[in-house]
This record gives C-alpha cells, sequence and structure tokens, in this order.
C-alpha cells in the first residue's frame, strides 16, 4: 500500500506535488541539493533528505542517490515532477525494479516518446499527420546531411532527438549554415541529454503551439483533458498558456483532440501525458510534435478548466483508487490563462536575474485566482537552476475576461532584490494582436520593440 511519497523535484513543482499528497493522506519526502537547503519544498514535506552540491547533475539528476534515499527512508513511490529525472526511463525501470511505485508512465513509453524520431513513427502508425522529416545523424557522422536537407526543404529545423521543451532545436535557413548547426546541435546535445543524435525536420514559419492534456488508463482506454495554447515564447521556451486555443476552428480542434486520444490509445498510455501539435497559423493544418511522458508545466491550466487534480489522478492512478472514466465525463468551462513569473532581465536579452526576494508579495489567491509558487520573501533566486519563481493562473468565463483578472494580478505582484519579466508579461497580454486572438510562436520575435518598451 503507497503511504509515503518521495518527490524527486524541487521548486514549485515539488510544492505543489507535496500539497496533493497532503490532501491524500499520504507523507511526503523531499529531496534537496546544498543550494536549496532552506527553500520551502524541504520545509512543506513531512521529511527531507540531502542529495548533494548544488549543481543538479551531482544533486537532482543523481538517480542513484535519490533511489538509496527513497529506499532508506522506506519510501513506497517516487513522483519525478518535470525536468529532471521525470523522462528517464532507465530510472523508472530502476525505481521499478527496486520494489517503489513510479508515479508516471511505464518505461517504453518514455522512452520510445524520449526518442524523436521512434514517437514519429509511432505517431505515423497512430494515423497522425507528421512534417516532412530526415533519417537521424549520430554523432560524428553527417553522411547524406544536405540531400536530406533538400529533400525535407528550406527552412527546415535542427533537432535533437533526445531533446524537448524548445531545447536541442535549431533553426537553418538556407544550406550554408546547415553543417555547423548541425555539428553544433549535436555538441550541444551530447552534453545535455548524453546523446548526440539529430534530425531535420520542416519548420513552418507562421506556426501556432497548441496541445493536447490526455489521461490514459494503460488498456487501451484514454481521455483527452481538451488544448492548450502555448505559441507565445521565446527562443522555443513557453511564456503564456491558455485554454481554449483562441481563434481555433471547432472543426480543427475536434480532430486535434481525436488525434492525441488515438496516439495514447496505441499506445496503451498509462497516466499524464502532453501531445504536442505544431498548426499552421494561415490554413489550421496540424502536425504531430512529440509526446511529453509527464506533468507538465502549464498543467494548471487544464486543472482550472476541468476541475480536475492532474497529479492526484496521477497518484490514485497508481496506487489503484481510480476508476477509469469515459470522454463525456470530463467537462471543460471558462477560460484560464497561465503567465511564468521569472526572474529575468527583458532589457538585457532575458538573462536570468539571481539573488535575494528582498520583497515579494502575492495576491490571495481565489476566486478564479491561483499562483504555484516555490519561494518566500527572503529566498534566493539560485543562477543554478532555472530562475521560474511561480506561476499565475487566472479562470473567468471568457478569454477577455481571464486577460483582464491576470493584468489585475500582476498589477498586485511586488518583488525587491531580482529583476522579473512582470511588465513584459503585461505589455504581451494587453497587445491588440494578443488580445484578438491572433497568436503564433513567432509574435514575441515580432513585436519585440513593442514589448520590450524600447
Amino acid at each position: 500500500m503507497m503511504q509515503k511519497v518521495l518527490i524527486a523535484n524541487r521548486g514549485e513543482i515539488a510544492c505543489r506535488i507535496i500539497s496533493s499528497c497532503k490532501k491524500l493522506g499520504l507523507a511526503t519526502v523531499a529531496v534537496y541539493s546544498e543550494a536549496d537547503k532552506d527553500a520551502l519544498h524541504v520545509e512543506m514535506a513531512d521529511e527531507a533528505y540531502l542529495l548533494g552540491p548544488a549543481m543538479a547533475k551531482e544533486s537532482y539528476l543523481n538517480a542513484d542517490k535519490v533511489l538509496q534515499i527513497a529506499l532508506e527512508c522506506s519510501a513506497n513511490a517516487i513522483h519525478p515532477g518535470y525536468g529532471f529525472l521525470a523522462e528517464n526511463s532507465r530510472f523508472a525501470e530502476a525505481v521499478a525494479k527496486a520494489g517503489l511505485s513510479w508515479i508516471g508512465p511505464r518505461p517504453h513509453s518514455i522512452e520510445d516518446m524520449g526518442d524523436k524520431e521512434r514517437a514519429r513513427d509511432i505517431a505515423k502508425a497512430s494515423g497522425l499527420p507528421v512534417l516532412p522529416g530526415s533519417p537521424r545523424f549520430t554523432p560524428g557522422d553527417l553522411a547524406g546531411l544536405e540531400s536530406a536537407a533538400e529533400e525535407v526543404g528550406y527552412p527546415l529545423l535542427v533537432k535533437a532527438s533526445a531533446g524537448g521543451g524548445g531545447i536541442g532545436m535549431r533553426l537553418v535557413e538556407s544550406a550554408e549554415k546547415l553543417r555547423s548547426v548541425a555539428e553544433a546541435t549535436q555538441s550541444m546535445s551530447e552534453k545535455s541529454f548524453g546523446d548526440g543524435t539529430i534530425y531535420l525536420e520542416r519548420y513552418i514559419p507562421r506556426a501556432r503551439h497548441v496541445e493536447v492534456q490526455v489521461f490514459g488508463f494503460g488498456e487501451g482506454h484514454a481521455v483527452h483533458l481538451y488544448e492548450r495554447d502555448c505559441s507565445l515564447q521565446r527562443r522555443y521556451q513557453k511564456v503564456i498558456e491558455e485554454s481554449p486555443a483562441p481563434a481555433l476552428p471547432d472543426a480543427v480542434r475536434q480532430k486535434m483532440v481525436t488525434a492525441a486520444s488515438a496516439l495514447c490509445h496505441h499506445q496503451r498510455y498509462l497516466g499524464a501525458g502532453t501531445v504536442e501539435f505544431i498548426v499552421d497559423a494561415d490554413t489550421f493544418e496540424f502536425y504531430f510534435l512529440e509526446m511529453n511522458t509527464r506533468i507538465q508545466v502549464e498543467h494548471p491550466v487544464t486543472e482550472m478548466n476541468t476541475d480536475l487534480d492532474l497529479v492526484a489522478m496521477q497518484v490514485d492512478l497508481i496506487r489503484g483508487s481510480l476508476s477509469s472514466f469515459d470522454q463525456r465525463d470530463v467537462r471543460h468551462q471558462g477560460h484560464s490563462i497561465e503567465c511564468r513569473l521569472y526572474a529575468e532581465n527583458p532589457d538585457k536579452n532575458f538573462m536570468p536575474s539571481p539573488g535575494t526576494l528582498e520583497v515579494f508579495e502575492l495576491p490571495e489567491q481565489g476566486h478564479g485566482l491561483r499562483i504555484d509558487c516555490g519561494f518566500r520573501q527572503g529566498d534566493q533566486i539560485s543562477f543554478y537552476y532555472d530562475p521560474m519563481i511561480a506561476k499565475i493562473i487566472c479562470h473567468a468565463t471568457n478569454r477577455e475576461n481571464a486577460i483582464d483578472k491576470m493584468l489585475t494580478a500582476l498589477d498586485l505582484i511586488h518583488v525587491e532584490g531580482v529583476k522579473t519579466n512582470i511588465e513584459f508579461l503585461k505589455r504581451c497580454l494587453a497587445h491588440e494582436s494578443f488580445r484578438e486572438g491572433r497568436v503564433f510562436t513567432g509574435f514575441i520575435d515580432t513585436h519585440q520593440a513593442e514589448l520590450l518598451g524600447s
């Protein structure tokens, strides 16, 4: 019987998982690096153990140490959150072999979807549309690269097979820079993921990024929890997410969620996942991009619209207390928007702004306002990790009201000691094109002068 869960993560997602586990009556275990010894997630958990030095590879990415702590403290299960070890199939296998429950999809699903080329093949076999792409190229072997690029067509993306979330993705607009970009991407991918394999994929200049939240019950049955639009990005990293996707034809939305469900059925997928699509902003044709086999940063957007707790569902599924339900049981109401509050300086190319949160005041939650946060006033924003401070999520009856509620919430946030992107977020939300729903992945680059106030 599951009684104690170790959370193999830090920051807001660790705090968020601890909260759901406590509501389910489960004891929680935090792990932390030396830089996080006074962190909020450490304080919230019933038990906490030191992993190692501040560097992630010596702490949060140390799979052997995480598992050792879980066994020594008699945890029954491990929840990985997102990032770090969340999509490490070998770690998931090691957890299961050690007799603990892995709160996530089966290792083979993680492995299949983690290999981006294999994921494309599985998506094709499931009937999903896929962008033209090339075979993979392993480190030190770029034979046939130029001919493959000509077949895919320019502009194209050089993508790391093991990458995700925008990491390991480079745009190439002409043949002159192809080889140098490919070599650089291989090198970066080797350092970041331990795998320097790359492939080429057709690039859509005016694209939208729309993803579908799915939940599988492991026996060929899965449901979708509708879509989220994540088109506002910078350097392929999401800035603002919302649901429903604005100005998306209902017929396209229905085809997309049906396609995402089909992929899960085909895989016999277990638990929470996200099927991501690239949508041509002009024609609304859509193509499979990748599948993330974990909880997403932006999952609160879906939770606010469906009144579901995805983390609790993950836990209950693995411990056998979640009954399967049908698509007709899923309700989706209103409109939700999430903004990521970062310690960064938009005026200096969004450079991270580590330091002490000398003043950190947030508005009161409730009435359609939710804040997921892993910091308190006086805490340190470390340069060792992603500088996200909090996620601000607003829900209202319609998109216009949700935007207005978000602008009010951002006005009430007071931060001193580090630079933040609050004013930048407000300019994005207030921009005429955004308010009209004319969003695409190049939105920030196109309107950079206005959004940065320069």
